[in-house]
């Protein structure tokens, strides 16, 4: 899969995840090499192979950041109706997970397009409590740096893709 020429799919393919499972899996590795994987329901992907996540609830990510910037996201869809269809046919018609490789940034304010953004993708829950609860202060971005995706291989299922 190719990061730029491939890149729209991405995005696409990211919004969908998120629809299905309203966040992807960041992993890193801490100090003593040891995995730790965080959820994020707040990763958006820019145009230009970057994209941002809201950071105020992650306690492992800065702590793993001191020792690498590398980080892995992993973005699966998983709408039943995807699923059924392609092991109905044989083969999926999309891509069923995308992992994304970079590095991590620094801890940022988010400007305001970026609280817009978020707004606007939380705009179903704005009145329920656990919106405010959840979503009601981030202050701060960290970015990403993306420099590889990589497509999930199921075998025959993804053969054509």
């Amino acid at each position: 899969m190719h990061l730029i020429q491939d890149w729209p799919k991405i995005k696409r393919h990211f919004s969908l995840s998120f629809r299905s499972n309203f966040h992807v899996s960041l992993a890193m590795v801490d100090q003593d090499n040891h995995p730790v994987v965080t959820p994020i329901g707040s990763l958006f992907l820019n145009d230009n192979q970057t994209g941002f996540y809201f950071e105020k609830y992650p306690v492992s990510i800065p702590e793993a950041l001191r020792h690498s910037p590398s980080v892995c996201i992993l973005a699966v869809r998983s709408q039943r109706w995807f699923w059924l269809k392609a092991l109905f046919k044989g083969s999926f018609s999309e891509y069923p997970g995308i992992r994304l490789y970079g590095e991590l940034g620094e801890k940022r304010p988010a400007t305001p397009e970026e609280t817009n953004r978020l707004r606007h993708r939380m705009r179903v829950t704005r009145g329920l409590r656990g919106n405010t609860y959840l979503w009601g202060n981030m202050p701060y971005v960290r970015e990403i740096r993306f420099t590889r995706a990589e497509k999930i291989n199921l075998g025959k299922m993804t053969s054509r893709l």
